[in-house]
């Protein structure tokens, strides 16, 4: 995530984080089964939190495409 964030210079606007396990994922209703991925793995979604509170929730309908969570369009709700 920090490479990422790198090198789309997001410097402290955006705070890139993780969800190895899943856990995150799970407890949000934000993890789907993909057989052919390996199981039950997180949807594609995008978030945008101000001071710990969800301001833009942006999730791929079919949970795994590129219409709405690339870097681009999170950078429209900064």
């Amino acid at each position: 995530m920090k490479a990422w964030g790198d090198s789309l210079a997001v410097g402290d606007k955006i705070k890139m984080l993780a969800d190895p396990s899943g856990a995150f994922a799970k407890a949000a209703g934000l993890s789907k089964d993909f057989p052919n991925l390996g199981g039950v793995r997180s949807v594609r979604y995008s978030m945008v939190l101000d001071k710990g509170v969800i301001t833009h929730l942006n999730i791929e309908p079919d949970g795994s495409g590129l219409t709405c969570t690339l870097a681009n369009d999170i950078f429209n709700y900064l």
